[in-house]
């Protein structure tokens, strides 16, 4: 008897894999550029943040009150200015021929593709429009009555172990579980290993050193994606 397909899923962190940049981090040194705040006290906590996150301690509640600070105080309509003028100047520059033929690659051979990445949902929605993926798990902001952002998360943050969670919660609603499906996820990141060790087929994209050596070590795939 033929066992019957599974559906295979395909994951993509966003920032330093599908991104040769950080998102979340430009977004920071864009809102300065705008004169959104101090500069040199803004850019000091910005890149203690970002230096927590490559070490895998960052306090993603505390980052994510930080960099939605300005943007709450100037309202949904000054906010969607600066995100459109941020993917003008910043995302579409970035986005690379590599990124999308790998993307268009999975696509075209109907499996599920997903953006999964820490980075919150008012920054990454629109950078995974651009790409061509509808399906984006990110951090998710809490909104006030008017629908509004707080400053806080709802639900689990997309981090670290949180990513595996937040794709257990996708797969509960299509009524999967990892062994229903073949699943393969593409990152940069150390902090990305709970997931990356609970997939079918790891790849380790444009790995930071740590994680290089460590998929040397398990013999996962490599992919420098952005190698010229």
């Amino acid at each position: 008897m033929t066992l019957p397909l599974r559906p295979r899923v395909t994951l993509f962190d966003l920032d330093h894999t599908l991104l040769p940049i950080d998102s979340d981090h430009s977004w920071g040194e864009f809102t300065v550029r705008i004169g959104w705040h101090d500069r040199d006290e803004f850019l000091r906590r910005n890149d203690a943040f970002y230096a927590d996150y490559q070490a895998g301690t960052l306090d993603i509640h505390d980052y994510v009150r930080f960099a939605t600070a300005a943007l709450r105080e100037r309202g949904p309509q000054e906010a969607a200015a600066a995100q459109a003028r941020f993917m003008r100047e910043v995302i579409a520059p970035a986005i690379r021929p590599e990124a999308l033929a790998l993307l268009r690659q999975h696509q075209a051979a109907d499996e599920h593709v997903l953006i999964i990445t820490a980075t919150n949902e008012f920054v990454t929605r629109p950078i995974a429009d651009a790409l061509g993926v509808p399906e984006l798990l990110a951090t998710r902001l809490a909104r006030d009555a008017s629908g509004w952002i707080t400053g806080e998360i709802e639900g689990v943050p997309c981090l670290r172990e949180g990513k595996v969670q937040r794709m257990e919660q996708w797969l509960a609603q299509r009524g999967w579980r990892w062994n229903d499906i073949e699943s393969t996820f593409y990152s940069d990141s150390m902090n990305d290993l709970p997931l990356l060790e609970k997939v079918e087929h790891p790849v380790a994209t444009n790995p930071d050193p740590r994680l290089r050596a460590l998929a040397q070590e398990r013999g996962w795939r490599i992919l420098d994606l952005f190698a010229s």
